[in-house]
């Protein structure tokens, strides 16, 4: 061989060691990182996937797959990845659609004609496919009992979770025009499927969605820890304080329940960067492929939003990159998904912990470090629109995600826009203060996002709404707000004097306090710590169930207004002190009243 020649083998040679080398200096720098934040964070293990230059794929695990077992959480363990599901069943709903066994923009009660949506928009924007695919369907995300019940086995008939479709399928915003995360959409996905399939959707789309992509090691069929059919290579679930838990069924298991490993989620996020094609096949439409995370139709589309979710997937602005994501949380585990076709890279990761604390944030920063995605380039400041002062004020959530809790999303999940300089200032009480930044017109990017986040723009009744693609506030005025402030205080205001009054009295007068006209009100105040204990005991999942605690807690909120009613009833006499008791029986029935209007009186946890 000529040297020349001997001298290129030898350099070539020299800088594929060198490549290997630093790969491998990399992916150690990676695992000693999360090491470190399971630590910090106090999460129990996790397993992840790196797709990055040239489709070369690196896997790497840490931590414990089980907490109390000590046994380690290796790249061949198995795991939930919860949400994360919905863009694997999504891609279920393509593959059907391109192969036209499946309309998009058909109406969903084609496919199931026994389920009755109460849809006020019903001739003028029916709930489609794309809809369900896209949260834009106006639909509740789930009820209580659906997500958290003892009563559902892995088989049992999704049509089980629509006891009474009139009332759980009710749409709250016209179909198509604004996201609102729903549970339920998905599973009417996972009914849609077997409509078609003819069997349950779980084996159908094991064999006609994972077979195909080579997820091996991945299924929809329900998987768990313990029991006879135990999954021994499955890692436990834990929550904050360490201790395991194993997986349950779940009434709406199409929206959050898949198994799969490390590799398998590998395959996954390289086929989402594909065009669609397995083996020289088209598998997906390229046009569907390339419409994941693009957002159309929606005000916030139309008002020139880019950012929201699109058929499975959603745009993610975060730690200064744009991705298309979809993260999960079930039960004893969190999972993140996120691809970059600009790039051609991608991850994803499973951690085993369900944490109401940590930072999970912390994993995304370190594999996007670790795959060196390109930052994006914040666009120019421009003038906003002239009339953008009319959309400062208070805004609510339209809608909210959870109908049972609308009451108190309105409440305690309010924002305040208002002006910061040239910029406008986000505030509410779960956040520190946002600015927003003009990009022109209506359109403004916050200063914790790299592109534009926010729009401002007008419902089709005029009214004032902002969007984030995933979200719609629309304006309230501030009294109608204060107002509802003003009841919740006047009414916690008189539990705590009717609670602190009454010990008093019944120090004082003992044997004759049932005679006092605070007796009532004291004591139905008091029989809200009864069903505590019962609740604290019962186990976790049966919180959306009919349990002694649900059935006492119902039964003592039924009681609260009529202890009320008694005590101010009982109220003959001018002393003082009587007035003062009948008034804040008089407050705390007040909010009763809202409280009964909002469908949380008496509590039931079980419809």
């Amino acid at each position: 061989m000529p040297q020349v020649k001997i001298r290129r083998f030898a350099v070539a040679v020299t800088i594929a060691a060198m490549c290997i080398f630093l790969s491998g200096t990399a992916q150690a720098g990676v695992h000693e990182e999360i090491e470190l934040i399971l630590a910090e964070e106090g999460l129990t293990g996790i397993a992840w996937s790196l797709i990055g230059e040239n489709g070369e794929v690196n896997l790497g695990s840490a931590g414990l797959r089980d907490n109390p077992g000590r046994s380690d959480f290796t790249i061949d363990t198995r795991f939930h990845v919860g949400s994360l599901t919905k863009s694997l069943l999504a891609t279920g709903v393509l593959r059907l659609a391109t192969e036209g066994l499946i309309e998009l923009d058909a109406p969903a009660s084609r496919y199931l004609p026994y389920l009755a949506f109460d849809n006020p928009w019903a001739g003028v924007s029916d709930v489609s496919v794309r809809h369900l695919l896209d949260h834009t369907s106006g639909l509740n995300d789930a009820q209580l009992w659906q997500m958290f019940s003892e009563q559902p086995e892995p088989d049992t008939p999704l049509i089980e979770a629509f006891p009474e479709p009139k009332s759980q399928l009710r749409i709250r915003s016209k179909p198509g025009a604004r996201f609102s995360y729903s549970n339920t959409g998905y599973t009417l996905l996972g009914m849609i499927v077997e409509s078609i399939a003819g069997g349950h959707y779980e084996e159908f789309l094991d064999d006609y969605i994972l077979a195909p992509l080579a997820m091996h090691d991945s299924t929809f069929t329900f998987t768990t820890q313990e029991g006879e059919s135990a999954d021994p290579v499955l890692a436990w679930g834990h929550v904050d304080d360490g201790s395991r838990y194993a997986a349950s069924p779940v009434f709406l298991r199409p929206a959050g329940q898949f198994t799969s490993t490390a590799a398998d989620l590998a395959r996954f996020a390289q086929f989402l960067l594909s065009d669609g094609v397995i083996d020289d096949q088209v598998f997906i439409n390229k046009d569907l492929m390339r419409s994941r995370g693009q957002p159309s139709g929606t005000e916030a589309a139309n008002g020139g939003l880019v950012a929201g979710y699109s058929l499975g997937m959603g745009r993610r602005d975060r730690h200064g990159v744009i991705g298309y994501c979809h993260g999960g949380n079930v039960v004893g585990f969190v999972a993140m998904l996120c691809v970059f076709p600009e790039e051609q890279k991608a991850f994803a990761y499973s951690i085993n912990t369900d944490s109401e604390t940590a930072d999970y944030g912390r994993f995304d920063s370190v594999l996007i470090t670790a795959l060196s995605i390109t930052r994006a380039s914040p666009p120019p400041t421009h003038t906003p629109a002239p009339d953008i002062s009319r959309w400062q004020g208070r805004y609510v959530l339209s809608p909210n995600r959870f109908q049972a809790f609308e009451y108190l999303d309105r409440i305690f999940g309010s924002i305040k826009i208002s002006a910061d300089g040239a910029s406008l200032e986000l505030a509410s009480m779960q956040q520190e203060p946002r600015l927003l930044r003009p990009l022109g017109g209506y359109i403004f990017s916050a200063n914790d996002r790299a592109t534009a986040s926010h729009v401002f723009l007008q419902g089709a009744e005029s009214e004032y709404l902002i969007s984030d693609g995933f979200r719609t506030y629309e304006k309230v005025s501030v009294t109608y707000l204060a107002t509802h402030w003003l009841s919740i205080l006047a009414g916690l205001g008189g539990l705590a004097w009717l609670f602190l009054a009454g010990m008093v009295s019944l120090i004082q007068y003992r044997s004759r306090f049932l005679g006092l006209s605070i007796a009532p009100a004291f004591i139905v105040s008091n029989l809200l710590f009864v069903p505590i204990p019962f609740l604290i005991t019962q186990p976790f999942m049966a919180l959306g169930d009919f349990t002694p605690g649900s059935a006492i807690l119902a039964g003592v909120t039924l009681l609260l207004p009529v202890g009320m009613l008694l005590t101010i009833l009982r109220t003959r006499n001018t002393s003082r002190v009587n007035l003062l008791h009948g008034l804040a029986a008089v407050f705390v029935l007040q909010w009763c009243v809202v409280l009964i209007a909002a469908g949380l009186l008496p509590l039931k946890l079980w419809v």
